[in-house]
């Protein structure tokens, strides 16, 4: 079955360079102005999208300071739930500008809803496809809602176990909608490279007959484009202007340098997997003649025995292969034959 699906004016799927997503999240710091730089920087990197997150701190918690509601350890612990999210969430009368600025700039949005009604806004805005996150894998109301909106959708595993990838799957296709990537993540943030375990990405792609990518909250690129050598068709990480201006995410984030080497580096790899090829390459033609073969390293006599003092195997690779070695040995020399010649099978008399 040909899985393969345009989001805009690229397509996604195998045998396709990924398709690398720029996150902006919370590293616009609530500063409209840093957004539309952040667009700019994605699109001067060379990524394929931005995606934003839609939601608001009420429509993602509730405003309480029940204990499980604290953040206690990683990144953001001591934090409370509401008062994270206030501070992370991109303003929704934002969006619309947001949009039209990657229009301009020739990029493709979208964003992460978080429930129906981010959706049902982010639809009047023509949202061309739907990412959601890894916390909202189990919400299959949500799943079910943005599946039937028949755009493409990119979810991302995170904490989810495989029975719950497999439902969220199956929600999608119950809607009708083929057109799923499915995103090996780790939510931790950051997470350990060492935790990484990147052959889960293409179990999901076998055990569920899906295209699957990677969602990457490592420091660096080398997790990126690992996945990538291994058939990645997404590669979705965060985006900020700088680490040491700060941001919710700023940490695990790349600046915009290192997210070109990431596009990059990615690129490299997808082109390096290639195809099945036994056959000669360009840049090996001209090399062959330089493998070894048999040589005459001695001056013979016509008549002269081919013997293991004046018969070798050396570079360069102009004579008689080096496996004929044993049925050329005792044998006659046809002509006089000077040292440095290679040797050739009109050389060898016939027994």
């Amino acid at each position: 079955m040909n899985k393969n699906f345009q989001i805009g004016k690229h397509t996604l799927g195998q045998n396709q360079p990924p398709y690398i997503i720029a996150e902006m999240s919370g590293n616009h710091n609530q500063d409209i102005g840093r957004a539309l730089k952040i667009i700019d920087a994605a699109k001067n990197a060379g990524v394929h999208a931005v995606k934003l997150q839609t939601y608001t701190a009420d429509t993602i918690t509730i405003d309480y300071d029940g204990d499980e509601f604290l953040i206690k350890s990683g990144l953001w612990a001591g934090r409370n739930l509401y008062e994270l999210y206030q501070e992370a969430h991109t303003p929704w009368d934002w969006h619309k500008a947001l949009f039209d600025h990657a229009a301009r700039k020739d990029i493709t949005i979208f964003s992460s809803p978080f429930d129906k009604t981010a959706i049902d806004f982010l639809e009047d805005l023509n949202a061309p496809a739907y990412k959601i996150a890894s916390f909202e894998i189990i919400d299959l109301p949500l799943v079910r809602y943005a599946a039937e909106t028949g755009k493409p959708l990119i979810m991302s595993t995170g904490i989810a176990t495989k029975d719950e990838i497999g439902e969220a799957i199956a929600t999608v296709r119950e809607s009708g909608n083929d057109n799923l990537v499915i995103l090996h993540c780790v939510s931790g943030y950051p997470s350990d490279p060492a935790e990484a375990n990147l052959n889960t990405m293409s179990d999901i792609a076998r055990e569920f007959d899906v295209l699957a990518g990677l969602s990457d909250h490592s420091h660096g690129i080398a997790v990126p484009v690992a996945a990538t050598a291994l058939g990645a068709c997404v590669i979705e990480k965060h985006l900020t202007l700088s680490r040491s201006e700060g941001g919710v995410d700023s940490d695990f984030s790349l600046e915009p340098q290192e997210f070109n080497d990431l596009v990059i580096n990615c690129q490299l790899a997808h082109t390096a997997l290639g195809q099945v090829s036994y056959d000669l390459k360009n840049s090996e033609i001209e090399n062959q003649r330089f493998r070894r073969s048999l040589y005459i390293v001695a001056d013979i006599n016509k008549g002269g025995i081919l013997s293991e003092e004046n018969i070798r195997s050396i570079r360069p690779g102009l004579g008689l292969k080096p496996k004929y070695y044993d049925d050329v040995i005792g044998k006659k020399a046809t002509r006089d034959i000077a040292r440095g010649t290679p040797l050739s099978w009109d050389m060898v008399q016939d027994n």
